[in-house]
Order: structure tokens, then C-alpha cells, then sequence
């Protein structure tokens, strides 16, 4: 190896750990403010039906406002906006915990989702670009950090409650110190810069239809993330009689193993590639779905979320990689398999509950078996996204795209 291909290849392991901590960090956002989620309620004084109602807030922000991460990529280069977009996450964290009523809660999850849908569109076009120059998959472990961010967030503010600090003094201890650690970051994570005479993307536009497809598999795994995560103990608990702690074991055996798994996928997606690995994850997730909507005892069941959990672990990266690589523009790309999955992770829980109503919550999760079942058919489509695969990328093309790439190469850190 030349000094230049060894300097190059460290530039690159310092650029994937800054996005990896960039994860983490956007993680640690979702994870403190979940845990002050009971405080905020109380403070507002709201019901529990009003509490789901603000709740969809966040998901609805982020979807109107992702379509403009790639407008805002454009005018300043990749670094500069994901510094400014992850700031105002990290940053926004302060807002729920101020709000006095319904309404200001509203209006200040709503801006929270402004910020977090662009960051994300923003912090997922930069892994793939890592991932690209890396020449392996890293966005499944990428994910991953976000998952143990969201855990480390979730210690945080579990030990705050604990210790009966109010929400406003957590949230800003750990939005300040959140925001120094993602500005760091930032400062080593690759870089793109849009050439001077490339039009930029629209504020709005619909995805591309490959965004759409890729979406849909996302949307597959995102529903049973968001039933599993939300109705999980409550399935134990109506069903099996179980008690509080085994009804809660389950969520936390859900979430375990869609961290622990999404950790080691890319080992997993370099050796099987995309399609098999996701077909694989589909048939252990529909098998959790049957031991869960089969099952005699508990835990069986219990055993049936955690490997729904293993089986949808990696779908989503995977759908955000497939996305960069499909066209000229990444991150409208990536936009619309975000908007398709976060509209995903909005409807899933009230859809159970609307199924369960009507017929029951086995019903619910036999519609959520139905789903995973979607990943085992539906995996081939992800064959596309590997015609240039990390490492090997096709070579520029004339235009303005071509452009943008060698454009890129003059401007990385």
C-alpha cells in the first residue's frame, strides 16, 4: 500500500467512526426524551389519549420537512448542513419539556420532528457515501449505533427520573453536551459539495419510483418495529396473564436483539449480500410472528419477539443504502424511504390498536406476521441496489452529475 492509499484509508476510518458517533448521538436524542415522556405528561396535564395524539407530532414534522435535507445539502455541502441540522435535534430535545399544555406540546414536537427528519435524511446520505468509499457495508452497524445511542439516552434519563431531576434540567444538561459531541463529529465526517452550474433539488417533489419500492420494504419492518415495540407487553400481559416484569421483558428482548443484530449485520450482509440477508431476516421474523400469535405459554411468545426483532433489524439501512445508489441524488432518495418508513412507524401503533378493537390482538400481530412474510417476497428487489456495489462506483458520468462527483473528491476533509 502507497503513503497515499494508507493516509486515504485513515482519513476514511476517522470519517466512519465521526458518522457512527453522529448516529449514536441523533440515537441519545430519541432514547432521554422517551424516558420524560411520564414528567411531560403530568406537567401538562394531558390524558393518555391526548398523549398518543401529540405523540404522532414528531412523525408527522419530520415527514413534511425531509423532502428539504437535499435542498439544504445542496447550498451549504454535506458537512456544514448535517452540523446545523443534528444541532438543531440535539437542541430541540428542550423544547417538549417547556410546554405548558396540549397545545405548546404539540407545536414543540412538531419542530423536534422538523429536526429530526432532516438530520436523519442528512446523517443516512453521508453513511452511504462512507460506505461507498469504505468498499463494505457499514449501515447496518451505523443503525446499530443509533440503537445503542437511544439505549445510552435511555440510561440517562432513566437515572435522572430516578433521582427526581426535572425534565427541563435533563434535557438541557443533555442537549448541550449532545450537541458539543455532535459538532465534533462533524468536523471529520466525509464531505460533499454540489458543483456551482448543478441545479439544485426541488424544496418538494415526489420520491423516485425506486425510493418508493425500497420504501415499501421498509415500510414492512418498520410496522412490526412499531407493534412489536409499542403492543409487545401488552400482548403478554392480555393474552397470558403474564406478569408486569415478563411483559416487560419482552419489549426489552425486541430491542436487544434488533441492536445486537443490526451491530453485527454487516459481517453478515457482506458474506450473504442484501437480498439473501434480508429473505433470512424476513423468515426468522415471520416465524417469531407465528410463535407469538401461536404460542401456548409466554414466553414462547417472548422468544417470537426477539426474533422478530433479529429478522427486521437490517431491513431498514439496507433500504437507505439501496436508496443512495439508485440514482443521481441520493438524498431525495433517501427522503422518500424515510418519509415511507416514518409514516410507517406513525400508523403501526394505532393500527394495531384499531385491529385489536375490532378482533383482537392476535389478529393484530397475524397482520404483522403477514408483513415479515412481505420481506421473504419481496427481498429481490434490493438486487438492483448492488450493481455498484460499496467500493465500486460506477464512474462519472458526463453532466452535471459527474460533475458533483469529482467536485466531491476535491472537497472531502
Amino acid at each position: 500500500m502507497t503513503l497515499a492509499a494508507a493516509r486515504e484509508r485513515q482519513r476514511l476510518k476517522r470519517a466512519r467512526l465521526a458518522i457512527a458517533v453522529v448516529f449514536c448521538a441523533h440515537g441519545a436524542v430519541t432514547g432521554s426524551f422517551a424516558t420524560r415522556i411520564p414528567w411531560i405528561q403530568d406537567h401538562t396535564a394531558i390524558s393518555a389519549g391526548q398523549l398518543g395524539l401529540a405523540l404522532a407530532f414528531p412523525a408527522l414534522g419530520a415527514s413534511l420537512t425531509m423532502p428539504l435535507a437535499g435542498r439544504i445539502m445542496h447550498r451549504f455541502g454535506a458537512r456544514s448542513a448535517l452540523s446545523g441540522l443534528l444541532s438543531l435535534w440535539t437542541l430541540a430535545l428542550i423544547l417538549p419539556s417547556l410546554a405548558s399544555n396540549m397545545l405548546t406540546l404539540c407545536g414543540a414536537l412538531f419542530l423536534m420532528g422538523n429536526a429530526a427528519g432532516m438530520s436523519d435524511v442528512a446523517m443516512n446520505a453521508l453513511g452511504v457515501e462512507t460506505e461507498n468509499k469504505w468498499g463494505r457495508s457499514i449501515m447496518s452497524s451505523l443503525h446499530g449505533m443509533w440503537s445503542t445511542g437511544a439505549l445510552i439516552g435511555s440510561a440517562g434519563g432513566t437515572l435522572a427520573a430516578h433521582l427526581d431531576v426535572s425534565a427541563p434540567l435533563h434535557h438541557t444538561i443533555a442537549a448541550l453536551l449532545l450537541t458539543a459531541v455532535g459538532l465534533a463529529a462533524c468536523k471529520r465526517v466525509l464531505d460533499i459539495h454540489s458543483a456551482p452550474e448543478e441545479d439544485p433539488p426541488p424544496r418538494f417533489a415526489l420520491p423516485p419510483k425506486s425510493a418508493l419500492v425500497y420504501g415499501l420494504i421498509g415500510f414492512c419492518a418498520v410496522f412490526a418495529e412499531g407493534a412489536s415495540l409499542d403492543w409487545s407487553a401488552v400482548y403478554l400481559r392480555d393474552e397470558y396473564d403474564s406478569s408486569a416484569g415478563l411483559a416487560a421483558a419482552s419489549t426489552t428482548a425486541f430491542a436487544l436483539t434488533m441492536a445486537v443484530a443490526r451491530l453485527a449485520g454487516d459481517r453478515i450482509v457482506d458474506r450473504f449480500g442484501p437480498v439473501r440477508t434480508v429473505r433470512g431476516g424476513g423468515v426468522f421474523a415471520t416465524l417469531g410472528g407465528l410463535l407469538v400469535v401461536a404460542a401456548p405459554h409466554p414466553l414462547l411468545a417472548l422468544v417470537g419477539f426477539g426474533l422478530i426483532g433479529l429478522g427486521i433489524a437490517v431491513v431498514v439501512p439496507l433500504a437507505f443504502a439501496a436508496a443512495g445508489r439508485s440514482g443521481p441524488n441520493p438524498s431525495q432518495a433517501i427522503a422518500g424511504v424515510a418519509t415511507i418508513t416514518y409514516t410507517s412507524g406513525l400508523i403501526a401503533p394505532s393500527a394495531i390498536g384499531a385491529v385489536a378493537d375490532a378482533t383482537s390482538l392476535v389478529f393484530s400481530f397475524t397482520l404483522v406476521t403477514a408483513l415479515a412474510l412481505g420481506l421473504v417476497l419481496g427481498a429481490g428487489v434490493l438486487k438492483s441496489a448492488r450493481e455498484n456495489p460499496p467500493g465500486e462506483l460506477a464512474p462519472p458520468a458526463e453532466g452535471a452529475e459527474g460533475t458533483r462527483q469529482r467536485a466531491h473528491s476535491q472537497h472531502g476533509p
